[in-house]
Formats: C-alpha cells, structure tokens, sequence
C-alpha cells in the first residue's frame, strides 16, 4: 500500500484537521461537516496526480487550445453515515465520478468487541474502474475491509484508492496486506494508537456523531 499523508507537509489542511479535533469548535456540526469536505478537496487534488491523462483539443472564444484531462472512469464509494462530507468533497473536485454508497456499522458484541455488519449497498458495476473508497476515519481497517469485500460483489476495480481524514497506524498495518496490490493510501493525519475500544487517539471522537447528532447505539 502507497501512503501519501499530507500532515508532512506543512499546509491550510493542518488548520482543517486541528479545527476538527478541537472539542472547543467540534459543537458547530456545520463547521465539522465543512472541515471535513475541505480535507475531501485537498485529498482529491493530491490524488488527481497519479490518474491517467490524456490530450485533448477544445475550443476556446478565441482559438482552439489543448488540454491534459484525466481520463479514467471513477466512481467514489462513501461508508454510511460519516463518510457523507468527504463524499461530497471529493466530488466538488471530481464532479464527473459516479457516486456508490454502502453502509457499515460496528455491532457490539461487548463491551470491547465488536463485528462490522454490511446492510446496505448501492453501486454501479466497478469492472475496469478507478475505485475510490471514502471513510473520515480509519481505525481497526475492518469497516473498510468490509466495504471493499462487498463491493467485489459488483465487479473488480482496476484500481483502488482509499481517501481518510484520521487513521491509526494499527489500522493501516491491519489493511495493508488485504486490499489489492498498488492500493494507495490519502490521509490528512496518521494517528499513534487505538484505545481499548478500537478509537483512534488522539484522533477526533465519533465523526458520524459530530456532523450529524448521535445516534441510538446497537
């Protein structure tokens, strides 16, 4: 797996990330949602590097001109409900993507345990497409491991990308090894641990929680 983390590099993104962690501004669920998709944006900038280009003649007012366009066929896979922002980030950017999405959810056997449960599913077929797979936060990597294992139900993809704002090195190592060869990794930050209960710390605290309110645990 390639990882690009973008807090080695000084930039605007540390400010979105630092105003996301910060439980002083974490109550404005529109400020959070925001930061969020800006991450999506920058994320989506980086990424657009490393797709395929081709030249292309278009017509200007003026004259005709050409152009370097990607040319790959993407479709953007967001994890139901936290995933929504960054969905929507990715797309301001990559406008012309399809848009799948699948929900996953930790089911609590225990207290300090728990299994991913896979309800839901909408998807175009990803035969010989750039699959992109959008979760704010990557943690244990089983809610991703699961996504991407159901999604192989509707085709496999030429290439896989996954987009996060926070994960923990646990997490990515538990991945690293699972998803397909040449998998590339954007992360805004990578984090030094889980806690007992598999959150990522320091991290942010509950992503689906801050941006949409909390929710009836199961």
């Amino acid at each position: 797996m390639e990882i690009y983390n973008l807090s080695q590099t000084n930039s605007v993104a540390n400010h979105f990330l630092a105003d996301l962690r910060n439980v002083n501004t974490q109550t404005d669920r529109m400020r959070f949602r925001r930061n969020i998709e800006r991450i999506g944006e920058i994320l989506a900038y980086e990424m657009s590097k490393t797709l395929f280009f081709s030249s292309e003649e278009i017509q200007t007012p003026l004259a005709k001109s050409e152009a370097s366009l990607i040319k790959e066929k993407l479709i953007i896979c967001s994890i139901l409900r936290a995933g929504i922002p960054l969905h929507n980030g990715l797309l301001n950017y990559l406008d012309w993507a399809d848009s799948s999405f699948i929900s996953a959810y930790r089911y609590h056997t225990s207290e300090n345990e728990f299994e991913i449960n896979v309800e839901y599913l909408a998807s175009q077929s990803l035969d010989e497409k750039v699959l992109i797979l959008a979760d704010p936060m990557l943690a244990t990597g089983q809610s991703l491991l699961a996504t991407f294992e159901a999604l192989t139900k509707v085709g496999l993809p030429k290439e896989v990308h996954v987009v996060s704002v926070i994960g923990a090195q646990a997490g990515i190592d538990f991945l690293k090894d699972k998803l397909p060869s040449g998998t590339k990794l954007w992360i805004g930050a990578i984090d030094e641990k889980l806690n007992e209960k598999g959150y990522i710390v320091p991290g942010l605290g509950d992503a689906g929680d801050l941006a949409y309110g909390e929710k009836l645990q199961k």
